[in-house]
């Protein structure tokens, strides 16, 4: 159990890090794929919403499915169509051909995110402690490393599908390598007498601790066994700070090498840089995230994180100089680092069943927060300077702080709320 849990953890580590990657290459060649497709800062925030779009239906598709084939089945799949669609952007010569890949790239993308988060919260649960901020940091890493071999690549002169067309290769022959340490038996419908028949995240959990932590039964997601299954009001909560500060996020995945170029007139090399900084602050954010959530719970995380997120930004946004620029977006992603995170775990928390179907709905939500953002930011810019628009997702930062007792869980003093219950190591546990 121990050996098939770990290789579970590190499987689910690889396939974040893949999607960060993967989604990291695109956004460092934003500014080249504009370019090559003759299209204006506006026009590009509408065909934006088809990245976001495709990926909202690639997460409504795949979060049943999840619950219903399993996380095994449906991730390396998810993975594989990822992979495949990434160099589609740098193969579009014109507004058309774009928009269509960025639509698949989005369906890819929303239905790998949905079931790597699904088969995380399984994980999480095998383990009976917080591990979804790492997840989410190898996410980050991907983006560094992306990042990084952009900026390397573009400096060499490389175009967008060469670099883009390796890209898919390496994301297809990890996607296929990882599949066999996926998890076993996360569907109900495959759990017979308490225990999931891979054993491995299922069994681990007693109905005591499901119902600690909000996960599994009929009362916690307010459904009976002979009437349909009902999404509960908080997964909607969850969704609603998930839709504010995913815009957030998308703002700087959008539009940050794109402000250090155009703004302040940064070399394509550096420009890149910014989305390298966001993703590194946002990667140390998350490595202790954990451990800050196990301490001190979610809303101190949530409303502190966005606090200090609103304050980077703004820096960001009003600085005319490179270095402080960089510095701002850096703190941006740290204060927004361990928020989402957070969500994700809650909404797949709620009810074991029904995993994949709330975080997708989260994750739905969410990502209807960076279509949004997209569409608003681009003809905003038609009006005034690409940095002043950075003030909308500053103000959503700040309702996300100011509306973070949402996660305080029912019934829980406010200075243990959403902290999570002791629990004993599952593979030490008699059975």
């Amino acid at each position: 159990m121990e050996r098939t849990l770990r290789a579970g953890r590190l499987a689910t580590f690889a396939y974040f890090t893949l999607n960060g990657f993967l989604m990291g290459m695109w956004i460092v060649h934003i500014p080249a794929v504009e370019d090559r497709a003759g299209i204006s800062h506006a026009v590009l925030g509408w065909l934006l919403l088809l990245l976001g779009a495709g990926a909202f239906v690639g997460m409504q598709v795949v979060g049943p499915l999840t619950d219903r084939l399993g996380a095994r089945v449906v991730v390396p799949v998810s993975a594989a169509l990822c992979s495949a669609a990434v160099v589609l952007p740098g193969l579009a010569t014109n507004v058309w051909t774009l928009g269509a890949a960025l639509l698949a790239l989005g369906l890819g993308n929303g239905c790998l995110d949905v079931g790597m988060n699904a088969h995380a919260v399984h994980v999480e649960r095998g383990y009976r402690r917080p591990v979804m901020s790492a997840f989410h940091a190898t996410f980050s890493i991907g983006g560094v490393l992306a990042a990084l071999v952009g900026a390397r690549t573009l400096s060499w002169g490389w175009s967008p599908a060469a670099t883009l067309g390796a890209v898919a290769l390496l994301g297809l022959v990890a996607a296929a390598l990882c599949a066999p340490a996926l998890l076993r038996g996360e569907p109900a419908a495959r759990t017979e007498g308490g225990v999931a028949e891979g054993g491995a995240a299922e069994a681990v959990v007693p109905e005591a601790v499901a119902a600690e932590t909000g996960a599994g039964g009929p009362e916690a997601s307010g459904t009976t066994a002979a009437s349909p299954r009902r999404t509960p009001r908080r997964i909607w909560a969850l969704a609603a700070l998930a839709l504010m500060l995913m815009l957030c996020e998308g703002v700087a995945n959008d539009w940050s090498v794109l402000h250090l170029r155009d703004v302040l007139d940064a070399p394509a090399a550096t420009a890149a840089l910014a989305y390298g900084a966001f993703a590194t602050a946002m990667t140390i954010g998350r490595l202790l995230a954990d451990r800050v959530a196990a301490r001190l719970g979610p809303v101190a995380i949530l409303r502190h994180g966005a606090t200090v997120a609103a304050v980077g930004l703004t820096v960001a946004a009003l600085s005319p100089w490179v270095p402080a620029a960089l510095l701002g977006w850096t703190v941006f992603g740290a204060g927004l680092s361990g928020c989402i995170p957070q969500l994700f775990s809650a909404a797949g928390h709620t009810d074991k069943d029904a995993a994949g179907a709330n975080v997708s709905r989260v994750a739905g939500l969410g990502y209807l927060g960076m279509l949004a953002g997209p569409a608003v930011i681009g003809p905003l810019t038609h009006f005034m300077p690409l940095n002043l628009t950075f003030l909308l997702p500053v103000a959503f930062c700040v309702a996300a702080a100011c509306a973070a007792g949402i996660l305080r869980e029912p019934g829980r003093p406010a200075a243990q709320a959403g902290k999570a219950p002791h629990r004993p190591d599952p593979v030490t546990r008699a059975p």
